[in-house]
């Protein structure tokens, strides 16, 4: 398994157009196909690096938002539950 930094070396270098794809591949020895894969994803995800990353940290948080939400209000319940336990056993 090579790491994201490996991957992104060779499919920068693929996606220069300097060498051929069996050229890289050998270079790097990994499989002309997976130099290929490599570069597909690098040019469809390159447009994420300039993109507006709060769209993503706000989906993120929103997420995060209604979780605790939910939370809340299991715990709103529960307590509510407890109050109404304790007044009918005379707890204070």
């Amino acid at each position: 398994m090579h790491d994201s930094a490996f991957k992104a070396k060779v499919a920068f270098e693929a996606a220069k157009g300097e060498k051929t794809i069996a050229e890289i591949a050998a270079i790097y020895e990994v499989h002309p196909n997976q130099v290929s894969v490599w570069k597909k994803e690098f040019l469809e995800r390159l447009p994420e690096i300039f993109s507006d990353t709060s769209a993503k940290e706000k989906k993120d948080n929103k997420i995060k938002e209604e979780e605790y939400l939910k939370q809340i209000g299991q715990l709103t319940v529960e307590v509510d539950w407890l109050k109404k336990k304790c007044k009918q056993l005379g707890i204070k």
